[in-house]
């Protein structure tokens, strides 16, 4: 059990990323961002935290998949989807920017093939820069 209030970044922005084994959308888009990550975070300092959906029967499948693709994120299951109701996630892929006060300042719903991860790049770097994302 973690309380999402623990969720911090000593000011800088997080992204949280519903998903779910079940939903390949998330796993592409999960897997494209773990090959910038390392780069994200030196310019950024972002910290990207997924959260998977799957409920009891599919939560075993989670940890081998994250290790078999070596992901540097922090991995946490929301089994009985409170999380994902209390931010109002219908449907994933559902990602969200965090600025560095803990304010979400950004989402988007689905999986967005045309310049997504070029997007959400730009997001977080202007977030680490303290201003307003479009």
């Amino acid at each position: 059990m973690i309380n999402t209030a623990d969720f911090k970044n000593d000011g800088k922005p997080m992204i949280i990323d519903f998903w779910a084994t079940w939903c390949a959308p998330c796993k592409k888009e999960l897997n494209e961002i773990a090959e910038v990550y390392d780069d994200w975070q030196k310019e950024t300092g972002v910290k990207l935290i997924a959260i998977s959906i799957d409920d009891q029967r599919n939560s075993p499948k989670v940890q081998p998949y994250v290790d078999s693709k070596a992901w540097d994120y922090e991995v946490y299951l929301d089994e009985n989807q409170d999380f994902k109701r209390a931010l109002n996630v219908n449907n994933v892929p559902q990602t969200f920017v965090i600025n560095g006060n803990g304010e979400i300042v950004w989402s988007v719903q689905g999986s967005d093939e045309n310049g997504g991860l070029a997007k959400l790049h730009d997001v977080v770097v202007k977030v680490a820069k303290g201003e307003k994302p479009e």
